[in-house]
C-alpha cells in the first residue's frame, strides 16, 4: 500500500456534537460517512442554562479512502498516458499532468461524483479543471472543500519525495472569481484604512489568499500589509502610513 497523504483539517463549533457535525457535513458538502471527525471540546449548557455555556468544538478531514493510488485508480503505461493526451486540452500535456488528471478522477468517482476532468499545462504547474453541476459542490465554504482535494492530489504525486509541478484544482472558473473577489476586498480595506487611518483586519484566510490580498496592495505606498496569527487563524492587518 502506499503511503496515504496527509489529511487537512477544519475545525467547526455547534451547541452540540451533533451541531457541529452537521455543520462539518454541510460547509465541506460531505456525508458523514466521509469525514474523519475529532471532538475537541464537548459543549456544556451554562448556569440555568442561560449563562456560561461552552460550545462544542470538533476537527473534521477527509477521510482518505483507504486505497493504494497506483492499484485502485490504475497505474497506466507511458504509452497509455502519451495516447490520452489528445484528450486533454491546450498542448501535448506531459506524465505529471496526465497522473493528476487520472487521480483526480480517481477520488471523484470515490466520493460519488463522475465529473468530466480535463488538465492544462504550464511551464509551472498543472491545472485541473473539473466540469462541475454548476451547484458549487466541490467548492465548499471559502474553497475549502477544493483546497482540500487539491491537497490530496499535490501530496499524493508527491509521495515518493519527487520534485513535480503544482497542481492547481479548478472548478465552474472558482480560482478566478476568488481572486478577482479577493483583489477587490483588499482594494476596499485599504481605502477604510487610508480613510480612517487605523489598522483594518481582513478575516482569517489560507496562504493562497493572503497572498494575494498582500499582492493587491504592495505598490500602495500609503499602506502596509502584515500577517498574524497562527495556522487557521492567520490573517492580514492593512496598517495606514507611508512604507519605509
Amino acid at each position: 500500500m502506499s503511503e496515504s497523504p496527509q489529511k487537512e483539517s477544519f475545525e467547526f463549533e455547534g451547541k452540540t456534537i451533533d451541531e457541529a457535525i452537521a455543520k462539518a457535513c454541510d460547509e465541506l458538502n460531505l456525508s458523514r460517512e466521509k469525514l474523519n471527525i475529532e471532538i475537541l471540546t464537548e459543549g456544556a449548557t451554562g448556569f440555568l442554562g442561560l449563562v456560561g455555556g461552552k460550545k462544542a468544538r470538533i476537527s473534521a478531514s477527509i477521510l482518505s479512502f483507504n486505497m493504494d493510488f497506483d492499484e485502485t485508480l490504475g497505474e497506466k503505461s507511458v504509452t497509455a498516458k502519451k495516447q490520452k493526451a489528445s484528450e486533454l486540452n491546450g498542448p501535448e500535456a506531459g506524465d505529471t499532468a496526465l497522473e493528476a488528471r487520472e487521480l483526480t478522477t480517481g477520488i471523484l468517482q470515490h466520493m460519488g461524483f463522475n465529473f468530466p476532468v480535463t488538465a492544462r499545462e504550464v511551464d509551472e504547474s498543472v491545472t485541473i479543471d473539473i466540469e462541475g453541476d454548476g451547484s458549487g459542490i466541490l467548492i465548499g465554504k471559502g474553497g475549502q472543500t477544493l483546497d482540500a482535494l487539491q491537497y490530496l492530489v499535490n501530496k499524493a504525486l508527491n509521495k515518493n519525495g519527487t520534485d513535480r509541478k503544482r497542481i492547481i484544482l479548478d472548478t465552474e472558473n472558482y480560482r478566478s472569481k476568488r481572486e478577482s473577489s479577493l483583489e477587490a476586498l483588499a482594494l476596499k480595506l485599504g481605502e477604510k484604512a487610508k480613510r480612517t487611518g487605523k489598522p483594518v483586519t481582513v478575516n482569517p484566510m489560507n496562504a493562497h489568499d493572503r497572498r494575494i490580498v498582500h499582492l493587491a496592495l504592495q505598490d500602495d505606498r500609503e499602506l502596509t500589509t502584515r500577517s498574524r496569527g497562527e495556522g487557521a487563524f492567520r490573517k492580514i492587518i492593512i496598517l495606514p502610513g507611508k512604507k519605509g
